[in-house]
């Protein structure tokens, strides 16, 4: 291969499951002799890995694509890639309507990405579109971009529920489960590697191995986890509440490497609107599924998204939600407006909410959940955690750090004193929690 483009500029964008896929092609790139460089201006190469989930994040990846052209046309860069969900979506309007992209790679393409840069360096524009069937094949090590410590582990791809408001299935196909095999030697890879979380993330968890080994075998990854050396944390992500049961559950309790923390998507609480989701739930199944986990792991930290404004929501329907909401006392909560997206079928429903309303009504349910979050901090003063360090604020000694209850870049921190030795990131320290603010809290080392 030539040696004129060798450095690349790489844009990530998207959800944790989209950065796990970069930072395989990251890891593909570096492995072929290319460098990564943090300067657009400096690049021979930009890779975009574009997300379109809702129409925020398809606004944010068109930008960006424009943004880089730019540098095409003034710049040093030679080459523009696009991949990711955007592209799989919208391949044909990239190439039409941007013709500075070079190639564009789907959802199950970017094993491709050396490839593709190849023939692009020779002259070419390429694209490839893999069928959504099966996974890529990846054979080269992860460049870790999340400091080293701490890592996702994508367990499965695609999903298989078709809730009327996402676009998932449609551009990352049904669900298919990464086998147990290549889960586990990616894990001990990165651990070998100082990592010391593993973040289990796909489009749903809970069904994990459904499609491999004829039962849901979550369970049965934890176990296996739970054995590798040096591996402290392993922190569970997106579980549908319809699939949680006490074979996953009971692995929860058994695994101590396991943290009581679970996110569980549930959208709404009224029963009404679940059902035009496409939900494979209702309000009851929810209060006896958080109650038994509640129950059977009295430490819980219980994480949830909901959504505000489905076309067709009342103001009781809203105010049911708000009732159910300060009923279950969540420990975390994400709300999010409900954003129309072309070629689903909650699109085209009647009775489409106006802005100002879902804004006002997710306004609402954040109010309540922060008063809810704040009583929750104010009421951990006093107790004893285990912190995972963060590092250290400039000038003081005073480090951040996360619990058990929080995840990286969604949750709260823990802002630790009276350390009488230089802690590191990554380090784990036992500390007595002292107060409260707001959505964080104030510890002094034990």
């Amino acid at each position: 291969m030539e040696t004129a483009m060798r450095s690349i500029f790489f844009v990530s964008l998207g959800c944790d499951k989209n950065l796990v896929d970069s930072e395989f092609m990251l890891g593909m790139l570096q492995e072929n002799g290319f460098s990564i460089t943090c300067e657009e201006s400096e690049a021979d190469v930009i890779i975009i890995n574009t997300c379109c989930f809702i129409n925020d994040a398809k606004e944010e990846s068109v930008n960006t694509i424009l943004e880089m052209a730019e540098h095409k046309k003034n710049g040093s860069c030679k080459a523009l890639i696009v991949t990711g969900c955007l592209a799989q979506r919208y391949q044909k309007e990239i190439r039409e309507e941007i013709p500075e992209v070079d190639a564009v790679l789907g959802t199950n393409s970017y094993d491709d990405i050396v490839h593709a840069l190849a023939q692009v360096q020779n002259g070419s524009s390429y694209e490839n579109f893999h069928t959504l069937k099966g996974l890529p094949h990846l054979t080269a090590r992860r460049s870790i971009t999340t400091g080293g410590h701490f890592a996702y582990l994508k367990i499965a791809e695609g999903c298989s529920k078709h809730c009327t408001y996402c676009i998932i299935p449609s551009i990352r196909g049904a669900y298919r489960s990464v086998p147990m095999e290549e889960l586990l030697a990616q894990a001990r890879e990165l651990v070998n590697a100082g990592v010391k979380e593993l973040i289990l993330v796909a489009q749903e968890t809970t069904v994990y191995g459904s499609d491999l080994y004829g039962e849901k075998s979550l369970y049965r990854l934890l176990d296996e986890m739970n054995r590798i050396p040096g591996l402290v944390w392993i922190r569970i992500m997106y579980c549908y509440p319809e699939e949680i049961d006490d074979g996953l559950i009971a692995a929860i309790k058994r695994n101590d490497k396991v943290c009581r923390y679970l996110d569980m998507p549930l959208q709404h609480a009224d029963d009404d609107i679940l059902r035009r989701m496409g939900r494979k739930t209702d309000s009851q199944s929810i209060r006896r599924i958080v109650e038994k986990l509640r129950r059977e792991i009295p430490d819980i930290c219980l994480r949830t998204t909901v959504i505000c404004g489905f076309p067709g929501e009342t103001q009781a329907q809203h105010e049911k939600l708000m009732e159910f909401i300060n009923e279950l006392e969540f420990d975390r909560l994400g709300a999010f407006t409900y954003s129309p997206e072309e070629g689903t079928p909650a699109a085209e429903f009647p009775d489409q909410i106006d802005e100002e309303t879902k804004l006002a009504w997710q306004e609402e349910v954040m109010e309540l959940e922060q008063e809810i979050i704040f009583d929750k901090t104010a009421g951990m003063k006093g107790q004893t955690v285990w912190a995972f360090i963060e590092g250290k604020l400039a000038g003081e000694n005073v480090y951040a750090a996360r619990t058990y209850r929080d995840a990286p870049d969604i949750d709260g921190y823990v802002f630790i004193t009276g350390a009488q030795t230089e802690l590191m990131t990554g380090d784990f320290a036992r500390v007595r929690i002292t107060g409260s603010m707001d959505y964080d809290l104030t510890a002094e080392l034990i």
